[in-house]
């Protein structure tokens, strides 16, 4: 066997699978973790690619390198990477980030409290995380800015008909969607693929119909991903919260497109851009807290903690917490010979 890449990996849900990746990793260029992930995107994507397509991955996947961190306050750095794209930011790959390097001695453990910064893409990320005998039982994290754009924003969806839909920043951009308004509904499991078809189609929908402001920090994204919110019956949650990731275009003319991956977490970025629209329509103020509940169970909370500015435009700082768990240790190879070298996707899965 000769091996031409070769990578350590903890292996980490917190609902979905987030992988985090902590050797074999290239030397990056960039004066920050934002400018490491924008180089990557476009001089070296295969490594994205080989660590999220089968046979080393599947739709729900995501995945984290560990960088050293450009930032002099923090204690390392991590690039975020999904099925389209690289984020800014994330909450369920933050959390996980934290337990895998704290949990593996990677950052040292003090418990019952531990505290330190982490670098992402979207900047300085403080971290609190609560620690029991060597385990990490709740992390919290302070996210970036988040703000809504849009609010019920009426579209025109092919086979719905209007839909109202907010949008919103927590760190990515968020076609938000009101499970109410389909009462054939339900944000259970069972109902997944129809949860994805709504939410790809007006996804699509608010993408060609709603201008978006340019971040000012972050230039060039747009609206990438989604959540659907609904009611929900467990005493510890305000409400659910199921995300539809995106793994390739969505075109109106094809059927076979109207569909994605649902994430297994409760979305921590989701749970910010959802907090910011409550925010936005007064139903949530500086202090409350909110709980999602996910598609399996997962619970996320965020705790509106003050206000901010991004560019002209107000704000709000949520601190979110949530919990993730170490379920494997990896070696991955890419073996001279193999034909795949960016992996694959095949048609029924993707």
């Amino acid at each position: 066997m000769r091996i031409k890449r070769s990578f350590d990996a903890i292996e980490v849900h917190a609902g979905l699978p987030m992988r985090v990746v902590t050797s074999g990793i290239p030397t990056i260029p960039g004066k920050s973790v934002y400018e490491q992930a924008l180089w990557l995107e476009k001089n070296d994507d295969q490594l994205r690619k080989l660590m999220l397509r089968e046979p080393r991955g599947y739709p729900p996947i995501c995945c984290n390198l560990i960088v050293p961190a450009k930032h002099p306050d923090a204690a390392a750095g991590y690039i975020i990477m999904e099925q389209l794209e690289y984020p800014m930011m994330s909450g369920g790959n933050t959390i996980s980030v934290a337990t895998a390097l704290l949990e593996t001695g990677m950052i040292p453990m003090q418990e019952p409290v531990t505290k330190f910064a982490l670098e992402a893409p979207a900047g300085v990320i403080p971290i609190t995380a609560d620690c029991k005998d060597g385990k990490v039982t709740q992390v919290y994290f302070d996210n970036v800015a988040s703000y809504a754009v849009h609010i019920d924003a009426e579209i025109d969806v092919p086979t719905l008909g209007k839909v109202k839909v907010d949008v919103a920043w927590g760190g990515m951009y968020y076609c938000i969607i009101n499970s109410r308004q389909f009462d054939w509904l339900e944000l259970v499991p069972d109902q997944g693929k129809e949860i994805t078809r709504i939410s790809a189609l007006c996804t699509q929908a608010a993408k060609e119909q709603l201008e978006v402001p340019e971040h000012p920090d972050y230039p060039g994204i747009g609206i990438t991903i989604s959540i659907m919110h609904g009611p929900t019956d467990n005493p510890d949650a305000d409400s659910t919260i199921v995300n539809t990731m995106y793994t390739g275009e969505i075109d109106f003319n094809d059927e076979s497109t109207w569909t994605g991956a649902l994430d297994r977490c409760a979305c921590g970025t989701g749970t910010s851009a959802l907090i910011a629209v409550k925010y936005a329509k007064g139903e949530l103020k500086v202090g409350d807290r909110w709980r999602n509940e996910g598609l399996i169970g997962i619970i996320f909370e965020g705790n509106i903690s003050g206000t901010s500015k991004v560019g002209e435009r107000d704000a709000i700082r949520i601190k979110v917490g949530g919990q993730a768990w170490i379920y494997g240790f990896t070696k991955y190879i890419l073996d001279e010979t193999d034909p795949f070298t960016e992996g694959y996707t095949v048609g029924d899965l993707w």
